[in-house]
C-alpha cells in the first residue's frame, strides 16, 4: 500500500475561461508551478521538486457505488496517484452502508484512497468510530476531516491509534491545533494560495518551535477566515489568486462573486504574510 499521506497538501481551484465554459489550461499549469514552487509537502514517496512531478490526488466523489469506481478507474488511466471521496451525498444514508460504500470502492483496488469528511456538503457525518473502522481497510490510507467539531478530530485519531493511517485536517483555521492534537497534515484551500507560509507552519511544528508555529498560523488567520463555509471558499481562493497574478477566471454559477465589500481585508491579509510583493508567476 501507498505511505500514508502527510503534510501540507493544497486543494486547487480549478480555473477556466472567461464564459467559464472551459478549463483553462494554461492558467491551471501556472497554479500548479505555483503551489509546487511553494514547497508543498504531500507523502514519503513524493518525487523531488526537480523531478518536476508530486503526488496527485483525484476526486472521485460519486453518489453511487459504482460511478465512484469508474470515476477512479478515470482518475487512474489520466495520471492520479490516489482518489479522495466523499460519502454518497443527498440521501441520507446509515453507517453500515457508508462503511460499504468505501469497502467497495477501496476493494476495486484502482487507487489508494482517502476518505474525505465533509458533513456539512454531504449531509452524511462520518462518527469518530466509522472513521476508525474506514481507517483499517485495506487500500484506505488515511482522512480529510472538514468537520468544524475539531473534538471530532481528537477522538477519530484517538480510536484509530495503530492503523497506520494518517489522519488530516481539511479546515486551514484549525491547521495548527489539528497538529498538537496529533493530525499528520491538511488537505489545505490556503496552501493553493500561500503555500510556502503553510509549509513554513508545518516546519516549525516538526521542529517543535510552538511558539513560532503558533505565531504562524496567527499570521494565517486573517486569510483563513475567507476559506471557511459561508459563503464558500471559492471566489475568495480565486480572487486572492488574482491579487498574486495568478488569474483563475470567473466561479461558475451559481457561485457568489467575491464581495467588492472584502476586498480591501483580503488584500490586507495577503500582505501581512508578505506574499504581494512576490514577482508574479510567468
Amino acid at each position: 500500500m501507498q505511505a500514508a499521506p502527510y503534510g501540507v497538501i493544497p486543494a486547487i481551484p480549478t480555473p477556466f475561461t472567461a464564459d467559464g465554459s472551459e478549463v483553462d489550461v494554461e492558467a491551471l499549469r501556472r497554479v500548479v508551478r505555483h503551489v509546487v514552487d511553494g514547497g508543498v509537502l504531500v507523502n514519503e514517496v513524493v518525487a523531488a521538486e526537480a523531478a518536476g512531478a508530486v503526488t496527485i490526488f483525484a476526486g472521485t466523489s460519486a453518489c453511487a457505488t459504482w460511478e465512484a469506481i469508474e470515476l477512479t478507474r478515470d482518475a487512474a488511466a489520466a495520471g492520479a496517484d490516489a482518489a479522495i471521496l466523499v460519502p454518497p451525498f443527498y440521501f441520507g444514508i446509515p453507517d453500515e452502508m457508508l462503511y460499504g460504500f468505501f469497502a467497495e470502492v477501496a476493494g476495486a483496488d484502482v487507487l489508494p484512497l482517502v476518505v474525505y469528511n465533509n458533513p456539512l456538503y454531504t449531509g452524511n457525518r462520518l462518527s469518530p468510530g466509522l472513521i476508525a473502522e474506514l481507517m483499517r481497510l485495506d487500500g484506505v490510507v488515511g482522512l480529510k476531516q472538514s468537520e468544524d467539531d475539531l473534538g471530532q478530530l481528537v477522538e477519530a485519531i484517538r480510536l484509530a491509534d495503530g492503523s497506520g493511517r494518517n489522519l488530516c485536517t481539511g479546515i486551514d483555521s484549525q491547521f495548527y491545533a489539528a497538529l498538537c492534537i496529533g493530525a499528520r497534515g491538511i488537505y489545505s484551500t490556503a496552501a493553493s494560495i500561500v503555500p510556502a507560509p503553510m509549509v513554513r507552519l508545518w516546519d516549525l511544528v516538526q521542529e517543535g518551535d510552538h511558539d513560532g508555529a503558533l505565531a504562524q498560523h496567527t499570521a494565517l488567520q486573517p486569510l483563513n477566515r475567507f476559506l471557511e463555509y459561508d459563503p464558500g471558499y471559492v471566489s475568495p481562493t480565486k480572487e486572492a489568486l488574482k491579487m498574486l497574478g495568478l488569474d483563475c477566471g470567473p466561479v461558475r454559477r451559481p457561485l457568489p462573486d467575491f464581495p467588492e465589500a472584502e476586498r480591501a481585508a483580503l488584500r490586507d491579509a495577503l500582505a501581512g504574510l508578505g506574499v504581494l510583493e512576490r514577482e508574479r508567476v510567468a
